[in-house]
């Protein structure tokens, strides 16, 4: 009612994206993803889209400093979701076409991190850390399952971990947030101007993740009831997006706490099952890299939230309010079902074959 004077404005524009991410979700389930390597052009057209996408949010206004969002009227589309994807399909295809090759540098190790550095670069400029974590962590996973060594593997996750501290160092607000997270008071007993505005933006830092536990503690065992929460109101920043789960805990209680937990990790669980069961090394890539992107996101989010983990916003998918989250959770969702069915008829396909009178 305070942003938009409608009480229902975001419930309503969030049904519509999960039409359109359950719509997705069909589409890439019925779609062969064995396609992405037989037409292998596609996957080339499909990360130069994502690609351009990447660049056009810099011709957009920025919102709260940052430029993540291409505004299409009332629609915003963040291109830095479909960036996560994208570098799955692209590492994947490219991988399993390189066969053994994987095992040489330049083939197994080199060229893929460039596509991952070539794909994060812009994200990193928006500037959307969150995401580029995301991007570069599930590219060394596929390259990792791949088989691609760990001794070529090492010297691109040292420099990964440089630009890391260097971006961080770097920057005042998530030193803030470290500060906040450790609990350091930057500006104490000094006079400097940047050292006092680092310690007022670690409190504000502090104060988000603080109101969060004091959700969850309102929430007790069984929850205040739906829709009776307090800290949503103006209390907690981001209560219908970052921190949703601090709200739902705060609403329904230790059962909603666990059944959320529990529910992505029957999921990653179930997708790994897919995985081993898959016909052909390509589905396997796709299925680790798309269930690591919803996975390794969750477990952040609520890790975030319970002051586990630094204060970083990252979208808890499925739950967080969020079109373009919305719409790659569930493609990402679709494709992982794409790699079960299709693996599952050709298994099928064998075991009549061979049951066939000769």
């Amino acid at each position: 009612m305070r942003l938009h004077g409608d009480a229902y404005h975001f419930m309503k524009r969030q049904f519509l994206y999960l039409g359109v991410g359950i719509g997705l979700a069909v589409f890439a389930a019925w779609f062969d993803y064995r396609n992405w390597r037989e037409h292998w052009s596609l996957t080339v057209l499909f990360c130069i889209i994502v690609f351009l996408l990447l660049w056009a949010v810099f011709g957009f206004r920025p919102v709260n400093g940052s430029h993540r969002w291409i505004m299409l009227g009332p629609l915003r589309l963040q291109p830095s979701e479909f960036a996560k994807i994208a570098i799955v399909i692209l590492l994947s295809v490219w991988l399993d076409m390189a066969g053994w090759r994987v095992e040489l540098f330049r083939r197994g190790a080199f060229w893929p991190a460039v596509f991952i550095g070539v794909m994060a670069f812009p994200v990193l400029l928006e500037p959307d850390f969150g995401s580029v974590m995301v991007v570069s962590l599930s590219g060394v996973l596929v390259m990792y399952v791949a088989g691609v060594r760990i001794l070529h593997l090492a010297p691109f996750a040292l420099a990964g971990a440089a630009v890391v501290a260097w971006k961080v160092f770097n920057n005042a607000n998530r030193m803030a947030r470290l500060a906040a997270f450790f609990g350091i008071t930057l500006g104490a007993g000094s006079t400097d101007g940047n050292e006092i505005a680092l310690d007022v933006a670690a409190k504000r830092a502090d104060y988000q993740v603080t109101q969060a536990l004091i959700a969850i503690k309102n929430g007790g065992v069984w929850g205040v009831g739906l829709n009776q929460s307090m800290q949503k109101h103006y209390y907690l920043p981001e209560a219908h997006t970052d921190f949703i789960f601090a709200i739902g805990a705060e609403e329904l209680g230790l059962p909603f706490s666990i059944a959320t937990i529990l529910l992505f990790v029957l999921f990653f669980a179930l997708s790994v099952y897919i995985a081993a069961k898959a016909s052909d090394r390509l589905g396997r890539f796709l299925v680790i890299g798309m269930s690591f992107i919803i996975f390794f996101q969750a477990m952040f989010n609520i890790g975030v939230v319970c002051k586990a983990l630094p204060t970083k916003g990252m979208a808890l998918p499925f739950f967080s309010y969020g079109g373009t989250n919305l719409m790659s959770a569930f493609f990402a969702v679709g494709t992982i079902l794409s790699v079960g069915i299709h693996s599952y008829r050709d298994t099928k396909r064998v075991v009549l074959r061979a049951r066939r009178p000769r």
